[in-house]
């Protein structure tokens, strides 16, 4: 078995002092009056934020605050690509029987989404059943390495996933994840479905029926549709039309986007502070939280343009994982969270065409970060899903979350 190393993030003196020279350097784009969002990030929010990073921003202390969760490395070997150093979050429940948990984050997401779920998920307690939570940064994500190579699909993120689970001891596990993390938990159970027993996705998006894609057809439907899915319609329309620029850039050109992001901190922190706040329910992130997340890009071990290849890969690749993920994956047991604020939603009713629904909740607030937005939710739903009365209890052989 490869060596799992304990790490402590530790961002060198010179690399803060060369952002602080980056910042203070920035030449800041003209705005139109009165454009709000509807451009873009605002100049005046990005403003404040930039101040506040070169000047307050106690980057120090965050760093001293993430080393709390128990981290590692450990070396995984990509078949026909390298062997990477995987960094990962992984807390060990007292419970012996607790259930194996790989938790997978996507873009511009990190590793931190954990820690809010963490504790609730690691200790169970009277009547909930308690996990063994794995949290890694994907290759070319966080503190992981990136590869050098091309074709490092979503099938050598599931790998790589799947291989840490087994490092870690866990043959058999459950997952949960959301935007990359759910295309990647959903291919570990396409590869791997002897191992993954159940997953919990907070961002399902089942192929719309064949008999349904005829425009007319279509349009009839949504006629039907009640408020709440008519609400889920307007928003993937909205995400459809005016919200996937980023993806159209991440998935052709990534590298020329890369200059940018690689050169300048003001550029990454527009690129995904937009992000943040379009893509949750009114959540109220802090300037601490918004920079903490930046940050964590800026300071990766495989650099700030790095992490977007993935949507290259994936739209690229020729076993077009991120269609098969979303068909019906016949040996998982499946959970579905609806937030009405995700990106793409699709009718409840399409849930089936996945595979074995054994859960499903309907969030009345909540957007595309579940776990940072509404952790309670998230911990809520993993615990009937797996409770003694769920669906999947029992799933993880000889693991059911109890002691007795």
């Amino acid at each position: 078995m490869s060596l799992i190393t304990p790490y402590n993030i530790s961002v060198s003196k010179a690399k803060l002092d060369r952002l602080k020279q980056k910042l203070a350097l920035t030449d800041f784009p003209d705005e139109l009056d009165g454009s709000g969002w509807d451009y873009g990030a605002p100049l005046d929010k990005i403003k404040t934020l930039a101040e506040y990073w070169h000047s307050r921003f106690d980057w120090p202390n965050v760093q001293e605050k993430l080393n709390e969760l128990p981290q590692y490395t450990i070396s995984i070997s990509v078949d026909g690509f390298e062997t990477l150093g995987i960094h990962f979050v992984y807390r060990k429940s007292e419970n012996e029987k607790a259930i194996p948990l790989l938790f997978c984050h996507g873009w511009p997401g990190n590793f931190t989404e954990v820690s809010k779920v963490l504790p609730e998920l690691v200790n169970g307690g009277p009547g909930h059943p308690a996990f063994h939570v794995v949290a890694p940064s994907l290759p070319n994500f966080g503190f992981s390495q990136g590869t050098k190579k091309k074709g490092f699909h979503i099938a050598q993120h599931a790998e790589v996933c799947h291989k840490l689970m087994l490092a870690l001891g866990y043959n058999e596990y459950a997952t949960q994840g959301g935007d990359i993390g759910h295309v990647v938990t959903r291919c570990m159970g396409i590869l791997y479905p002897s191992s993954c027993k159940a997953s919990h996705t907070n961002m399902a998006r089942p192929h719309r029926p064949e008999h349904l894609k005829d425009p007319a057809a279509w349009d009839a439907h949504k006629a039907k549709l009640g408020p709440r899915e008519q609400a889920d319609e307007e928003r993937s329309e909205w995400f459809a039309n005016k919200g996937k620029a980023y993806h159209s850039m991440q998935s052709t050109k990534p590298q020329t986007l890369g200059y940018s992001l690689a050169d300048s901190p003001v550029g990454l922190l527009a690129w995904i502070y937009e992000k943040l706040h379009d893509w949750t329910d009114d959540y109220q992130w802090t300037a601490d939280e918004i920079l903490t997340w930046v940050s964590i890009y800026w300071f990766s071990t495989a650099g700030p343009a790095a992490a977007q290849r993935i949507y290259y890969e994936s739209v690229n690749d020729p076993d077009k994982m991120r269609y098969r993920v979303d068909a019906f994956v016949p040996d998982v047991k499946l959970g579905i969270a609806r937030f009405p604020k995700e990106l793409a939603t699709s009718p409840k009713e399409w849930n089936s065409s996945m595979g074995p629904v054994v859960f499903e909740s309907e969030h009345e607030s909540g957007g595309h970060f579940a776990a940072w937005e509404k952790p309670e939710a998230i911990v809520g739903d993993l615990r009937v899903m797996f409770g003694k009365n769920g669906g999947a209890f029992g799933a993880v052989s000889g693991k059911t979350g109890y002691r007795n």
